[in-house]
């Protein structure tokens, strides 16, 4: 039977002709594909009987063929899957993938054909493309050139949305929350990096975060970039309410480029009426193919400290060893260079950090500005700035790698490309090999800077190729890696583990010398940039005036100092840095210990009350382990966490609480803080006071 629908938010009815419907394994989500009489692809999604999606253009526009009307529905197959996976690392123990699968294969002419492929979970929708070559195969053509995807999410209304500007090269922004109706991306304040240029006053990047007015929390996203432009959303509201796909583009004229077989990355939807259930969702770790990596025995979580905030705060070291600039830096006689002074990256100081680390327990230490060429490298986009190998002369590679094997602590490799990518990818093996002779087991890497090969974008498909094909050599070399100013994760972690953790949003180093991060920050970071794949966030910041450093400094960090010790555990991640200075946590030793005792790895992870930009309250079981972690944060205002330990095994537990002081603020008092032991159960409800922008963490241990 013929079926009426108002496609794409018109005023002209439209004669679907044919369509193909699939429900979630439990019958909530539904999906239902169409193609209308003009041959255009849409789809549509319902969350318990509520629409979620309108009917929504798909397709794309290759060299070869426009597959967005004129189509045919060759052929539909359903299938279920249902498997239990266990990740090398994670949140829970155990992930369970189950989904209902339609596929519909369309054709224009009989040469090519595009499948398009739905994954119906629980909690969601994924679809992507599969363009490939069709019955007729006198013409085969298996390289295609994208010029543009059709990808519409018509939503059913003005929901507020989470959301930062549209740009090609960096995440770095601040969230904004206001209706759909209301985004303006050109006048956002901007985030201090020189490569943020926003894309236009309406496109906005995923992921995003919508909030309906009806109660539904939507998550739109992708999941396995692989091979592939990033995908940013145009916002249109002057037909209804739509987000239309915005790839980010290439040096060439077309934005992608993809050899048989291919498919793009999955487009997501997660939807729910709770928004505790956003944040559990594994539906984009599900959409990533399983590990690649034969032996995953060199992957271990880690938590470190590094010569890194010392570089942020003011008044205090450098990355760079000499007052020099506009030479060629790789000719230069380093020994006859007068250093500046002000060199973060000595042995001695180097030294200092690992004897830190070996007392109070932490796996490795981070140092960077080790290598020379820091002197070149900010926004000089230029070819040849760092080799990756060659230490300044205040650096002795062989004497601080000895100390720190006597002391039991790994070193983390720096590599700061500086944008220029060419240059990295031709020496990657040299340096590589210069980590495996000193023992360095991870590294760190960096992309500040406008990209070479110029005319390329941070997340355009030539880098996202990068990317991958770095995750891919560092795991060849066993050698686990976090990424910093890549494109933002999409769940690569599942097929990767080496792949511990990325930056790719704006982390807490934004705080030392900027506007900085609104307390609501970190209440939206979960359910935006950490649907992912877990951030190097970087917390644990006790000292949060910078006036401490240089008289009448108004930068502060925009938090209080028991929430930077929940972020511990509301910020997931298998690699979690103590970043402030040594001598500051010396300050407030009893509170440093939450930092000393919290895991980095689970085996369970309840997300107790969550909403996203106001609060979010979340209990980790540490990997093999009986003991539990909590965090609680708020945003801006005060209010009262309520704590239910019912997820408690039975018996009695002890419960030590670091919690803000009494007139403990943000802004206003942010190192006040108390700490009290007490004797809880699984039937313990704790009510717990949160200062404005602050937090509480809280170790239960069995006994």
């Amino acid at each position: 039977m013929k079926r009426i629908v108002l496609l794409l938010g018109s005023l002209l009815t439209v004669l679907c002709l044919q369509a193909e419907t699939v429900y979630s394994p439990n019958g909530n989500v539904k999906v239902t594909f169409e193609l209308s009489e003009k041959g255009e692809p849409t789809y549509t999604v319902w969350y318990k009987n509520k629409e979620v999606i309108k009917p929504s253009c798909m397709g794309l526009k290759l060299n070869m063929d426009d597959f967005t009307d004129g189509l045919k529905l060759i052929e539909s197959k359903t299938s279920t899957f249902d498997e239990t996976w266990e990740p090398v690392w994670g949140e829970v123990k155990s992930i369970r993938n189950h989904y209902n699968e339609l596929v519909v294969t369309l054709e224009h002419i009989d040469w090519y054909q595009l499948d398009i492929r739905f994954r119906v979970y629980n909690d969601g929708v994924g679809f992507r493309y599969e363009p490939r070559s069709g019955r007729n195969t006198a013409f085969p053509l298996t390289y295609y050139e994208v010029f543009e995807e059709n990808t519409e999410f018509r939503l059913t209304g003005n929901h507020t949305a989470f959301w930062i500007p549209g740009a090609y090269d960096s995440n770095e922004f601040a969230y904004e929350t206001t209706l759909l109706s209301d985004i303006h991306a050109l006048t956002c304040n901007g985030s201090g990096i020189g490569t943020n240029k926003i894309v236009g006053d309406k496109t906005i990047q995923s992921p995003v975060m919508l909030k309906s007015d009806d109660g539904l929390y939507i998550n739109v996203f992708e999941a396995a970039l692989v091979d592939y432009p990033a995908m940013m959303l145009d916002v249109d509201t002057q037909n209804g309410y739509c987000l239309t796909s915005h790839l980010v583009p290439g040096a060439t004229h077309a934005v992608a480029y993809m050899q048989e077989p291919s498919a793009t990355p999955w487009r997501t939807i997660i939807v729910s009426d709770k928004a505790t259930d956003i944040l559990a969702s594994n539906m984009i770790l599900n959409l990533n193919e399983p590990c690649a990596i034969e032996n995953t025995d060199f992957i271990k979580p880690q938590k470190y400290i590094g010569i890194w905030w010392e570089m942020h705060v003011p008044n205090h070291s450098s990355w760079d060893y000499a007052s020099i600039s506009g030479v060629r830096l790789k000719d230069m006689d380093w020994q006859a260079v007068k250093p500046h002074g002000r060199h973060g990256a000595t042995t001695e100081n180097t030294k200092r950090y690992i004897d830190f680390a070996a007392k109070h327990g932490f796996d490795a230490v981070l140092v960077e500005g080790w290598n020379v060429g820091w002197e070149e490298w900010a926004g000089r986009w230029k070819e040849e700035v760092f080799d990756f190998v060659t230490p300044y002369p205040d650096f002795d590679l062989d004497a601080v790698s000895e100390y720190a094997k006597e002391k039991g602590v790994k070193l983390i490799m720096h590599h700061e490309t500086s944008g220029s990518v060419t240059n990295y990818e031709r020496r990657m093996d040299e340096a590589i090999a210069l980590m495996k002779k000193y023992g360095y087991e991870a590294v760190k890497t960096g992309y500040v800077g406008k990209i070479i090969p110029r005319g390329e974008h941070h997340d355009g498909q030539w880098m996202v190729q990068h990317y991958q094909r770095v995750v891919e050599k560092m795991a060849q070399n066993k050698i686990m890696l976090n990424a910093h100013e890549p494109v933002r994760p999409t769940g690569l972690h599942r097929t990767y583990p080496n792949l511990l953790a990325c930056e790719a949003a704006r982390g807490n180093e934004f705080n030392a010398w900027s506007h900085g991060n609104p307390p609501e920050h970190e209440t939206i970071l979960p359910f935006t940039r950490l649907m992912g794949g877990p951030m190097d966030y970087t917390p644990g910041i006790f000292q949060q005036k910078m006036d401490y450093y240089q008289a009448g400094n108004p930068c502060q960090v925009h938090t209080t100092l028991a929430k930077q010790l929940a972020l511990y555990v509301t910020m997931y991640s298998p690699l979690q840095m103590a970043a402030d200075l040594p001598e500051n946590y010396e300050r407030f030793m009893d509170a440093f210990q939450f930092i000393k005792d919290v895991a980095v790895d689970w085996d369970d992870t309840q997300v107790l009350e969550a909403e996203p930009g106001d609060y979010i309250t979340i209990a980790r079981k540490a990997k093999n382990s009986d003991t539990w972690f909590v965090g609680a944060i708020t945003d801006e205002n005060s209010r009262t966490a309520t704590i239910d330990l019912s997820f408690l095994d039975k018996g009695n537990y002890t419960a030590t609480i670091y919690k803000d002081g009494k007139n403990a603020h943000w802004e206003k008092n942010p190192q006040s803080y108390q700490i009290e032991t007490k004797k809880v159960k699984n039937t313990t409800v704790l009510k717990i006071k949160l200062a404005a922008g602050g937090g509480c963490a809280i170790k239960l241990e069995k006994k």
